[in-house]
């Protein structure tokens, strides 16, 4: 079992930036390939940004190319969402996924999810 919890989220004006944090508890939870997913209301949940366990390989939406960069710190089993440069439409409930089972790439069906942080870009 893998427990996720965020933390980060809040207001910002457009132009801004935010820096999420995903901190991992649980058995082998630091070997997790680990990802941000964000859904905004009627909208389908759209997959951000992945990181593989070792932090070697990250994969991003296009829609957040060049702006957003997700990372992890195994020793404090964290993994962050650095949001620069906001637009109003990345505005969203923001949760943090990990894979079915350890040692993955940045590729994966989330098994484990975060409770979720809410982020609001004000135009």
């Amino acid at each position: 079992q893998v427990q996720l919890v965020e933390s980060g989220g809040g207001l910002v004006q457009a132009g801004g930036s935010l820096r999420l944090s995903c901190a991992a508890s649980g058995r082998n939870a630091v070997n997790y390939a680990m990802g941000w997913f964000r859904q905004a209301p009627g909208k389908e949940r759209e997959n951000v940004a992945n990181i593989s366990w070792s932090g070697g390989s990250t994969r991003y939406a296009d829609s957040v190319k060049g702006r957003f960069t997700i990372s992890r710190d195994n020793a404090k089993n964290t993994v962050y969402l650095q949001m620069n440069s906001l637009k109003p439409e990345d505005t969203a409930v923001y949760y943090c996924a990990a894979d079915q089972q350890p040692y993955g790439g940045s590729w994966f069906t989330p098994k484990y999810w975060g409770q979720g942080t809410q982020v609001t870009v004000s135009s």
